[in-house]
């Protein structure tokens, strides 16, 4: 071994450059190991994994009913109101009823006398023409009438009714019979119940539109005329079938499907994603009918799809409550 002498501080000092070479070659190796300490675990059958885990979000897909609706609105109405009127002219001298008085048909509405200066009649008594609720009473004690004056306008008992203007594009679509859900501001949160009853038989040739008129049903009184209603006809109805958040559905090149869950084959503890193409139907306020691809109770990603590919891993963040069955 050669050696080399240098001049330091304290003197002439002997190197060993075999020593020097020695120790670089062993720095160079340990920097080797520790880059080596990155590379990807083999698996059970030798190659690398370095797969990417996606987060999501989850639901179920269900077995229920959905239902095909035009959503209309309008005003609550009598479904027959009319007016009572006095045979004769004179001064009203009594009235028998009050606004709410509920009158059989042909009950006294108010007493009318006739009789002038000088001439004395005997007084005439104005009748109710139906049964049903005194909603209004323009008469008063003591005013002078004629026989064109209204006394009293009657509420009909045979229900409320709402007229509501179907476009025409939608007419098809409306026949009788047709159930109605209505809701009002006054009921937050309550559903009331109707049909259709009438069906204009022509168009309004200005507005395009078609009259139609929806019997409610009235539990407890509480409806009354007057008050705005929103009201959707049921056009179409399914029940039984396999429906899903339309948030679910992904469409690529016209084609749209869902992202299922199934077990990892390469590793029983991950789950991977699998593409389904679906057939869709009916999409009600975002909810939506599949009509072929997908079966009830199956997982389904609704949320981190976008990124997914058939096969990728994911880890379930949240799985979110399934949709109501009706």
């Amino acid at each position: 071994m050669k050696k080399i002498y240098t001049k330091g501080a304290q003197g002439y000092h002997r190197v060993h450059t075999g020593l020097s070479i020695l120790g670089l070659v062993l720095v160079l190796m340990a920097g080797c190991d520790r880059l080596g300490g990155n590379k990807a675990k083999p698996g059970a059958d030798g190659a690398a994994l370095d797969v990417p885990v996606f987060a999501v979000n989850t639901t179920t897909a269900i077995s229920g009913q959905i239902q095909d609706y035009l959503a209309l609105a309008g005003d609550i109405v009598a479904g027959s109101t009319v007016d009572t009127y006095s045979d004769v002219a004179g001064k009203i001298t009594r009235l028998y009823v009050t606004v709410g008085t509920r009158v059989a048909k042909n009950a006294p509405i108010a007493q009318v006398d006739p009789s002038k200066p000088g001439v004395t009649y005997v007084p005439g008594i104005a009748r109710s023409p139906i049964a049903g609720i005194v909603v209004a009473l323009p008469a008063k004690v003591g005013m002078t009438i004629s026989q064109a004056m209204s006394l009293a306008r009657i509420t009909g008992e045979q229900g409320l009714e709402i007229k509501l203007y179907v476009a025409e594009r939608f007419i098809s679509r409306i026949t009788l019979n047709q159930r109605c859900e209505i809701t009002l501001d006054a009921y937050p949160g309550e559903v009331f119940r109707g049909s259709v009853s009438e069906i204009s038989p022509v168009v309004d040739p200005a507005s395009r539109t078609m009259e139609i008129t929806v019997n409610v049903d009235n539990p407890g009184s509480r409806l009354k005329a007057g008050m705005f209603a929103k009201v959707k006809v049921i056009t179409e109805r399914k029940d039984h079938i396999v429906k899903i958040p339309a948030a679910a559905m992904i469409q690529r090149f016209g084609e749209p499907y869902v992202f299922s869950l199934e077990t990892d084959p390469r590793d029983p503890a991950f789950r991977v994603a699998r593409r389904k193409g679906i057939t869709p139907g009916i999409l009600i306020d975002g909810v939506l009918e599949v009509q072929d691809g997908l079966s009830a109770d199956e997982e389904i990603v609704i949320r981190g799809q976008t990124l997914l590919e058939d096969g990728a891993r994911i880890n379930v963040i949240d799985r979110v409550a399934p949709l109501s069955a009706n």
